[in-house]
């Protein structure tokens, strides 16, 4: 498929030029995919094996999680085939497209989640009791479904020959052809990408403000309590009202404020987790769009380099610019379980918790004697 030649043949010093260059880009991927197997695999054992990560946003991780070990396990090892190939694609026509598809597949994928994640992010903080209500196992389900539904829509009509899936062999690999804006067929895909990418950071921007503008609280008003036997009720002593009847020294009537709260004793945490859940689906948000942010900033040098080709004719990209933005979009895969573990701070108690026995380091106590 592709021209075979060596580049720099006949040239000492550019042959040594560039079989640098491939050594260099063998190790940075090896690396790459070792980091991405070994995050995504531990973070998706976690998520299966801890009943207390199963709720909505820890499925969507799954879910991004799997999605990076098909890419880094089946899509990257034929990017390190064409490599040591001399820069060429040695394997079929309908190979290719199909590599193709499913790195164009796994692009679409991600930019959909992190706009579905981005929504019920909102949701959790701004309408929390209809999100707690209905983000159960099942919808999350029918959305993970519409993502790759959409995905799928996207990436198969290159399948077809609209906007060609071809060896690019500046990139080492199978992907779109960017041509010239009069004989282009890909600008559409790429405009989609930078609209999912923009409307994502537009949700997250709302988001924000709404937490900014409900942090402007109100002034407490100080009511005296009214007591009857030391139950001190009214709108100034609920809370020791509530210790009062909860420790057994309530007398009479129940207090009008206090109405429903022995009903509710069953669960005596459920009057306390309203700020904790609060500030967690906050640290969650927080954790998805450093994912998202991280995915807008390693594939903007490449989304830059196709624009170029697609608006600019005759536009030459330096080497050294391309290479770096393909392979920054390779490191993709393995950034998630790195943010993951470090800005959230419930993965890494329940992975300490996990794996305990292997980051216990007690060093053992030497034996004495009383004198």
């Amino acid at each position: 498929m592709a021209n075979t030649s060596e580049p720099g043949d006949g040239n000492p010093s550019l042959q040594n030029y560039a079989m640098t260059a491939s050594a260099v880009k063998l190790a940075s991927l090896g690396l790459i995919i070792c980091i991405s197997l070994a995050g995504n695999i531990l973070l998706s054992f976690m998520v299966l094996k801890d009943s207390s990560l199963h709720r909505a946003p820890y499925y969507f991780l799954l879910d991004l999680c799997l999605a990076d070990i098909i890419r880094s396990a089946v899509c990257f090892p034929f990017v390190m085939m064409s490599i040591t190939s001399g820069s060429s694609w040695t394997y079929s026509i309908i190979n290719c497209k199909i590599i193709a598809f499913m790195a164009v597949l796994f692009c679409f994928h991600v930019a959909f989640m992190l706009f579905c994640v981005s929504v019920t992010r909102y949701m959790a903080i701004a309408h929390h009791r209809f999100y707690s209500k209905r983000m159960t196992l099942w919808t999350c389900v029918a959305v993970i479904c519409m993502v790759w539904t959409l995905s799928v829509a996207m990436a198969f009509p290159p399948v077809f020959d609209v906007g060609t899936y071809k060896f690019i062999r500046e990139e080492e690999q199978c992907i779109f052809e960017h041509r010239y804006l009069k004989a282009n067929d890909t600008l559409g895909f790429m405009l989609m990408l930078a609209v999912i990418v923009g409307t994502t950071h537009v949700v997250y921007m709302k988001m924000l403000f709404f937490v900014y503008d409900h942090r402007k609280m109100k002034p407490a008003q100080l009511i005296p309590a009214i007591s009857q036997n030391w139950t001190f009720h009214g709108p100034g002593a609920t809370g020791q009202a509530a210790a009062n009847w909860i420790a057994g020294f309530g007398r009479g009537p129940t207090p009008p404020t206090l109405v429903g709260i022995r009903q509710a004793l069953h669960n005596p945490n459920k009057r306390l987790l309203v700020l904790d859940e609060f500030k967690m689906e906050k640290r969650i948000g927080k954790m998805f769009y450093l994912i998202t942010l991280a995915f807008l900033l390693l594939w903007s040098p490449y989304i830059v380099a196709c624009y170029l080709r697609v608006f600019v004719k005759a536009s030459s990209i330096p080497h050294v610019y391309l290479t770096a933005a393909v392979w920054m979009t390779f490191a993709q895969a393995g950034v998630n379980p790195i943010i993951c573990f470090i800005f959230n701070k419930e993965l890494r108690v329940r992975f300490r918790a996990r794996f305990e026995c292997c980051l216990s380091t007690q060093t053992p106590m030497e034996s004495y004697c009383v004198i």
